[in-house]
């Protein structure tokens, strides 16, 4: 510390006021934190190929940062973030979850866009192995 600094302190008897007077003086603001945790939250987008599972846990792991900072995002925000992440091979699920109306937890939401990839994925490939012929 340099001396002003530590003149400052000196005057201070207690440690938990020198701690909160820290606090005041370098702590970065909540504001800010949160801040930077909804823009990760919203900016974050899948890229097209990869893990639907590595971004559910990604997308995840950003809702409970935003939980333990007490953002007040509801479970309905959660979810149209998400699927707002996803790329266009997405799109067919996207649109049979908004046609039939489903309301689910983010949980069952993840667990539905990891069978739809791994169906889809399936699809695709067993396609290409065994293309039909035309006659």
């Amino acid at each position: 510390m340099t001396n002003e600094i530590q003149k400052q302190y000196d005057r201070l008897d207690e440690v938990p006021l020198i701690i909160l007077r820290m606090k005041e003086v370098y702590a970065v603001p909540d504001w800010h934190i949160r801040y930077a945790a909804k823009k990760a939250f919203f900016r974050t987008k899948m890229t097209e190929g990869s893990s639907v599972q590595i971004h559910g846990v990604k997308m995840l792991s950003l809702i409970e940062k935003l939980e333990d900072l007490k953002v007040g995002l509801d479970n309905d925000m959660y979810i149209d973030v998400i699927v707002q992440s996803l790329p266009p091979f997405y799109d067919p699920f996207i649109i049979n979850y908004n046609m039939n109306g489903l309301e689910k937890s983010i949980h069952e939401l993840m667990n539905m866009l990891v069978k739809y990839e791994a169906i889809t994925l399936t699809c695709v490939e067993s396609t290409k192995n065994n293309p039909t012929k035309n006659l």
